[in-house]
């Protein structure tokens, strides 16, 4: 798993770009940014709850800290640190 503990200051905005339904729940670090790959369906907001949880994992945080703040229903979302 990707360390983002240097990115966990509060107020700060995460933006990164989501695949569901993929293999495994990691995030990657890459030229484009930050990319999430969640294992559950987008239904209902259960990849966005796979992603917030995924999210605070790397960053070291509680996953209440995280707000989606853009993308509910898209690929690239954006999550501030509260």
């Amino acid at each position: 798993m990707t360390d983002l503990s240097h990115l966990a200051v509060s107020g700060t905005e995460i933006a990164l770009r989501v695949t569901p339904k993929a293999s495994r729940n990691e995030i990657r670090m890459g030229e484009e940014g930050l990319r999430a790959y969640v294992t559950v369906v987008p239904e209902g907001g259960k990849a966005n709850a796979a992603v917030q949880k995924l999210l605070a994992k790397a960053l070291g945080v509680a996953k209440t800290r995280l707000t989606l703040v853009r993308g509910e229903t898209a690929r690239d979302k954006v999550f501030r640190l509260d």
